[in-house]
């Protein structure tokens, strides 16, 4: 008996049902917007990840020396990708580049509530506009999927920021700062305490006083931006107004309501550019991120390619069904089959055309394939869920009939086979 690897988990149907219906919300939002599937690589460079993430990445990678001797990992994410790939065809793709993709991704983390070692995301990018609309339309498509999942605006909020405005905050003060490091420490700051936030502040480059005082200003609402701009003048005046658009676009693509500024976001990844934001549950009863993204107008650029604005979003379906179960919209897992075709006696070349024209018609259709008996077959006909049961047998034959029976009432009723099924969704009722 084999054990499953930390951190990696099974999806037996039940589950799997439930995930797919939120993956097809998802990715039905992002194709609703005008978005198109690609699919990517599992395998990447590792120094991909190095060169755009930093070093202390690599501990975190399923990382190895294939047989050509390159080093090589899993992917633990999907934006450098994307970005190397625009970087390969850019010239050729008409913009904006739309794109969206589901996948498993990879990361050497402890595994935790909502966040496993193997995982799926859904990504959604925006290449090639740097208009505030574009910022708000990743918002909504976001949104937009929540909502057709059950979600509403008492379940969720997007907590936005912009990283011009905590670099421009760290360059006002008179010290010589880390702002790369004391970026992360921000995104650190809402799972440690404030003493051990300052610290980290300290570590890079603020004294205790100035530690302080940035603490304080991570606290600015909407409503406190314009005293941002008094203490930090030019360094965040064009990001804050930035950030004032994005906000006005996200009203107008009707997810204002969902957002609220949030200094303390920062999203640790170094390749983000300007306006950051994460998904969290508004109750707080999931304490995780749900979807995260932003704008990374450097990437393309820094992989060789021409200036390209991009921005994009994250989600998480090991959080985003932690939420949707606390909202109790957690699709069902309940496995259900339109029509069992049942066979009694030396029947199966009529049973398998019933079983074919329904399928051709769109519906789920289970026939016998172990050669069991009448009652095994209706035992395992009530154990996927079949709501009908087409029963083929030798003896209806030979009337030129079969029998069709309703599995939640019990009723049944004699069908003529020449006229089965001759309706979209044929039940008893429509022969009755």
């Amino acid at each position: 008996m084999y054990d499953r690897l930390k951190g990696f988990r099974d999806f037996y149907p039940g589950k799997m049902r439930a995930r797919r219906e939120a993956m097809d919300a998802v990715e039905a939002s992002a194709a609703g917007y005008g978005f198109r599937e690609i699919d990517t690589p599992a395998l990447e460079r590792m120094q991909m990840y190095v060169d755009k993430s930093g070093e202390e990445i690599a501990d975190e990678l399923y990382s190895f020396t294939d047989q050509g001797g390159r080093d090589v990992a899993l992917t633990p994410e999907l934006t450098p990708t994307v970005a190397r790939m625009v970087v390969a065809k850019g010239q050729a793709l008409s913009k904006p580049i739309k794109w969206y993709s589901t996948r498993k991704f990879w990361r050497y983390e402890e595994p935790q509530s909502g966040r496993n070692r193997e995982f799926y995301q859904t990504n959604v990018d925006i290449f090639g506009s740097s208009e505030p609309a574009s910022d708000a339309e990743v918002l909504a498509v976001t949104s937009d999927a929540l909502r057709n999942l059950g979600l509403g605006s008492s379940d969720f909020e997007f907590r936005v920021s912009h990283r011009d405005i905590l670099g421009g905050l760290l360059r006002s003060f008179d010290a010589d700062v880390d702002v790369r490091a004391a970026i992360r420490a921000v995104d650190k700051s809402e799972k440690i305490d404030a003493d051990e936030f300052h610290r980290l502040l300290r570590d890079a480059g603020l004294t205790d006083s100035q530690a302080v005082r940035f603490d304080d200003l991570l606290d600015a609402g909407e409503n406190d931006l314009d005293e941002l701009v008094d203490f930090a003048g030019e360094n965040v005046q064009s990001a804050v107004e930035n950030l004032r658009n994005v906000l006005a676009a996200a009203e107008d693509y009707g997810v204002r309501e969902d957002c609220t500024v949030s200094l303390s976001t920062a999203r640790g990844l170094d390749y983000y550019t300007g306006v950051v934001f994460e998904c969290f549950d508004r109750t707080g009863d999931v304490n995780r991120a749900v979807f995260g993204g932003g704008r990374y107008d450097d990437l393309i650029e820094s992989f060789g390619g021409q200036p390209t604005p991009a921005v994009g979003v994250a989600a998480g379906y090991s959080t985003l069904s932690l939420l949707l179960q606390r909202a109790g919209v957690w699709p069902d897992e309940e496995l259900r089959t339109d029509y069992y075709v049942l066979s009694v006696g030396d029947v199966r070349p009529v049973a398998l055309d019933v079983a074919r024209d329904l399928r051709a018609k769109g519906h789920t259709v289970e026939t016998d394939v172990s050669d069991r008996s009448f009652g095994s077959q209706m035992n395992y006909a009530d154990s996927i869920n079949a709501e009908t049961v087409v029963i083929v047998g030798e003896r209806d034959l030979e009337d030129d009939e079969l029998t069709l029976k309703d599995m939640e009432t019990g009723n049944q009723v004699a069908v003529p086979v020449d006229d089965f099924p001759d309706y979209e969704r044929p039940t008893i009722e429509d022969y009755e």
